[in-house]
């Protein structure tokens, strides 16, 4: 997927202008957020179990190396293979190669962001191999030639009548010459499709929740059963994940169960919970002839020991995005690349670049609500903020706002200058604020005015003249 991430002032304005985009994204902000406070408040250990789920991230990235390698012997005296990707051209070269020896035409795909991130479908396509999306959500958007747009609903952007015209559009060819409108009647046409799909297959390509050391299995959640269909029916099964994906053993994996689910659907466990555990034994009724995991770095291991390591805690479950006010009201492909929402914010600069995408870690109120319903607790805003230092240091943020910053440095040096600039500042806009008590414009804050009004000073002055008048001391 080529980034757009430097485009991301244009991308949120045609966000903001899409009638089809914000209806679906109201939706959404009363969805999974609800969803997810019922399931907390039915779990009276969730916090607890969010610092052990942390704690068991923080150890598997402190000792990667021991646990990845534990992991390859496992799934090796298995019967799998194991394939490191040091980057994106690494991993799709291993999975071309793989589906090359099975004579592959097609291979049916669940949902991985990690296939997303190494563009592994449009390689695929450019060398004769088609893949297709099984996920109905990733199926949906694969027909629309788009991205995803969530990590756990990539096609949360659609409404359904767009929906029901692009299955129109592309099922006549197959016989279905009737635009459907109700969602159990599309989804049972989607289904009626890719059934043939799944059984015409000779690779099957997932992603991967967890890798578990211990057994050397790789787990998936789903909630529509296709990623089973996928790594069952086809001859060959081939894993796609990222190094930070291994856990130490069974018990931790069930740790992160609890809060995985939670968080991302509201849901106490999602419909399909599957652990793959390498190539089909002699007495399995099914499953693949071959296995194959390919593990991507993609600078991964860059960050282990900085101070952007608790990024890699990640377990995919969108809570971040489900709750952030600025991915509510521009979606996800404003982000352009992979990741959207705050752990896009963080994990995209890392991936494409700062030069690249230093828009995303200032798209953010810093109210902290993504930090606050993480899973496994990883500083959002913290790491944020490192991102925008970095960006301020190589000199990349605009000009304008470098002089702004250096101003208000050079007033914050001298709190008497500080004070007085910010009274007159303050009983100006009081002024000129009499009438309704809000500003729908003002000079040199118009990217603000332009989409919110701006509420004028209230009586009492500033914070510290209020603060001067109550004696210092809070009421």
């Amino acid at each position: 997927m080529q980034s757009t991430a430097h485009a991301f002032k244009d991308n949120a304005r045609h966000a903001l202008a899409d009638g089809n985009l914000q209806q679906s994204l109201a939706m959404l902000k009363v969805g999974f957020s609800e969803r997810r406070r019922q399931a907390v408040e039915r779990l009276p250990e969730f916090e607890a179990l969010r610092d052990r789920a942390r704690d068991i991230k923080d150890h598997a990235l402190a000792n990667l190396d021991f646990y990845l390698e534990a992991f390859e012997a496992r799934v090796t005296a298995l019967g799998g293979q194991v394939h490191w990707a040091p980057d994106a051209a690494d991993a799709r070269r291993i999975i071309l190669d793989i589906c090359r020896r099975a004579g592959a035409k097609t291979v049916t795909k669940s949902k991985s962001m990690i296939a997303e991130e190494v563009a592994l479908n449009e390689h695929l396509e450019a060398n004769g191999i088609e893949p297709v999306e099984t996920d109905l959500g990733e199926y949906i958007i694969q027909l629309r030639h788009e991205p995803p747009s969530h990590i756990i609903a990539p096609a949360v952007h659609l409404t359904k009548d767009q929906v029901a015209d692009t299955f129109f559009e592309h099922h006549r060819k197959l016989g279905f010459n009737r635009r459907l409108t109700e969602r159990n009647d599309l989804v049972a046409e989607a289904r009626q499709v890719l059934r043939r799909r799944f059984q015409e297959a000779d690779v099957g390509i997932t992603g991967a929740n967890f890798l578990i050391a211990e057994t050397g299995s790789s787990v998936l959640v789903t909630n529509e059963g296709n990623a089973d269909l996928t790594n069952t029916l086809p001859r060959v099964h081939v894993v796609i994940a990222s190094i930070e994906k291994v856990i130490p053993t069974l018990e931790d994996a069930a740790t992160l169960l609890r809060v995985l689910a939670r968080s991302a659907t509201g849901q106490e466990w999602s419909s399909y919970t599957t652990f793959n555990t390498g190539p089909r034994r002699a007495d399995d009724p099914d499953g693949p002839v071959e296995y194959h995991v390919v593990l991507l770095d993609n600078g991964r291991s860059n960050v282990l020991g900085t101070e952007m390591q608790a990024m890699l805690r990640c377990i995919r479950c969108g809570a971040c995005m489900n709750h952030c006010p600025v991915y509510g009201a521009i979606g996800g492909h404003a982000y352009g690349w992979v990741y959207p929402g705050p752990i896009g914010a963080v994990l995209t600069p890392q991936l494409v670049g700062v030069e690249e995408a230093g828009n995303l870690p200032n798209a953010s109120t810093f109210c902290g609500r993504c930090e606050s319903v993480c899973p496994v607790r990883i500083p959002l805003p913290g790491l944020m903020r490192h991102w925008r230092e970095r960006e301020f240091e190589r000199r990349l943020t605009p000009a304008a706002v470098r002089q702004g910053l250096a101003l208000w440095a050079f007033l914050a040096r001298r709190p008497w200058l500080y004070r007085l600039a910010t009274g007159l500042a303050n009983r100006m806009l009081a002024l000129l604020g009499r009438g309704e008590g809000r500003y729908r414009w003002l000079p040199l804050a118009g990217a603000w005015t332009r989409y919110r009004d701006f509420p004028a000073p209230q009586p009492g002055g500033t914070f510290h003249a209020q603060w001067r008048a109550r004696g210092g001391a809070r009421q």
